[in-house]
């Protein structure tokens, strides 16, 4: 795909679709299954960006900002916004759902623990994007919707 997306004789509107279309499906394989960190969530950004610059052939040690390149492009940041949302319906999809899926990530599943660092939680990253008081709220919600 990089001959496509740096010909300079396609349009630039053409080239981001194929962006869209072709890399960014692969890029998000699984991504509903993952915990973004902010470390993970800057890498994301980092790679839509290096997309970007790559199809303008600009390099990286080019004194221009990410702000200009996403001007130039008339684009925005949109990958880590896309993650979140198919995360939110996929959580959606498990609470309606009332399988095992829903124990563990409501944590009413009996069991221990291990011992090392805990992992972050699927409602963890939810109550960040939220707000602390708002999981229950958005939980109980999530129920109500017709299947």
């Amino acid at each position: 795909m990089k001959t496509i997306l740096t010909n300079k004789h396609i349009s630039i509107e053409t080239r981001k679709r194929a962006l869209q279309c072709y890399i960014e499906p692969v890029l998000m394989y699984g991504c509903e299954a993952w915990t973004i960190s902010k470390q993970i969530q800057d890498k994301l950004e980092a790679t839509e960006m290096w997309f970007l610059r790559g199809m303008l052939r600009i390099p990286w040690t080019a004194k221009k900002t990410n702000e200009r390149i996403l001007n130039e492009t008339n684009k925005r940041r949109l990958l880590v916004r896309t993650i979140r949302k198919r995360q939110a319906t996929f959580l959606g999809h498990m609470m309606r759902r009332e399988k095992l899926e829903h124990l563990v990530t409501t944590g009413k599943l009996e069991g221990k623990r291990s011992r090392e660092r805990q992992r972050e939680k699927i409602t963890d990253r939810l109550a960040t994007w939220l707000g602390p008081g708002k999981v229950t709220d958005t939980l109980i919600a999530v129920k109500d919707r017709d299947l």
